[in-house]
């Protein structure tokens, strides 16, 4: 269970040591804050820098074997189609206990003071990355290349920039980064890349990869479409008020 934990400890040391020295410089040259915050922020440095080498150390043995394995295992279905409503429930379910994915929905509601409800984010979210696995699954299995639906999504992504709010398009770009967070990667990639290795005529490097940059574009797309059905909305609840009082 503990084998490579030296490495990921490595890892995480190396990705929190540029932040922690960055706050040093700004407590001592700009900050100054009380002794007891600086207390308080060693301690929280602490206990993430530990839940992190868990958490990670957990996924490397845990997550990507699982992965791999359910992935070869899907390709025993007698109908392969049936993969692709699979991919589906994975990809649900792998967003909704996405971490990062969860931080942004409760910063969403706490930014919009609760006009934007964070299990909306999330669900909306979820559902778009459940679409695009159980899509990149289908991907896998006809052999349909990227460049056919990266091309045809980002168009439409950016024909949504110009007719979507301007508060959800923020968001939408935020929620793409996040959604691509270590369980994403880690348990869907290796599900992707054990399917297309067991599939006879799938390159596992040619087929197997890109799914990340599917789950990348959903979240982009479903909070996009989001704002435009509250900015339909508003144009509703708006419009009789506006009859009204020109009446």
């Amino acid at each position: 269970m503990f084998t490579g934990i030296g490495q990921t400890s490595l890892g995480v040391l190396k990705a929190l040591a540029p932040l922690v020295v960055l706050s040093v410089v700004f407590q001592l040259r700009v900050l100054k804050l009380p002794r007891s915050y600086v207390l308080n922020l060693i301690k929280g440095v602490a206990i993430a820098s530990i839940g992190l080498i868990l958490f990670l150390q957990g996924v490397r043995v845990g997550f990507l074997p699982a992965g791999e394995a359910l992935g070869a295992a899907f390709t025993s279905i007698s109908v392969k189609p049936f993969i692709i409503p699979i991919g589906f429930s994975l990809g649900f379910l792998t967003t909704w206990g996405e971490p990062a994915v969860r931080v942004l929905s409760d910063q969403v509601e706490k930014a919009s003071a609760g006009s934007i409800r964070k299990n909306i984010i999330l669900l909306i979210i979820a559902l778009g990355v459940a679409s695009f696995v159980a899509l990149g699954m289908a991907k896998i299995i006809y052999g349909i290349p990227l460049t056919y639906i990266i091309i045809p999504g980002y168009g439409l992504a950016i024909g949504l920039m110009w007719l979507s709010d301007k508060t959800f398009l923020s968001i939408a770009f935020d929620a793409g980064g996040v959604a691509t967070g270590p369980l994403a990667v880690t348990f869907l990639m290796a599900v992707a890349l054990g399917v297309a290795s067991a599939i006879e005529g799938r390159d596992p490097i040619v087929d197997g990869f890109g799914l990340i940059a599917l789950i990348a574009l959903a979240p982009i797309l479903s909070v996009m479409i989001l704002g435009l059905i509250y900015k339909s909305r508003l144009r509703r609840i708006s419009l009789p008020k506006y009859q009204s009082r020109k009446e």
